[in-house]
């Protein structure tokens, strides 16, 4: 994708404004994976799933003493985002993620919610 293609792909969008974001194909790139993530993770509804899948790991944390010090057993952190093509996500538009939206824009379609 060129540089044109990328700005035609957000000219008329505003900041604060909220858009709707489709994966059309899965990178292969593990950069490419992780921006996407970073992206997914701005939607209101995945930040919340993110923020209650903490707030409960931290009550169940198992504690346990070993040697006299107590020891912390976390579970794994939930896979919430998800790179799968076909999932979307809505988030507002800020000038800050135009860069990160124009380096995966060959995987990622972007219009107006």
């Amino acid at each position: 994708m060129t540089q044109t293609e990328g700005r035609a792909m957000l000219d008329g969008i505003k900041a604060g404004q909220t858009i709707k974001c489709t994966i059309t194909g899965e990178p292969r790139a593990q950069d490419a994976t992780d921006t996407i993530v970073r992206l997914m993770r701005r939607d209101p509804n995945i930040k919340r799933a993110l923020a209650r899948a903490q707030r409960l790991r931290r009550q169940r944390m198992n504690t346990y003493i070993r040697g006299n010090r107590t020891w912390y057993s976390r579970e794994r952190c939930s896979n919430i985002a998800k790179v799968q093509s076909g999932a979307s996500w809505e988030m507002p538009f800020t000038y800050d993620i135009a860069p990160d939206l124009q380096s995966v824009g060959q995987f990622v379609s972007v219009e107006k919610a």
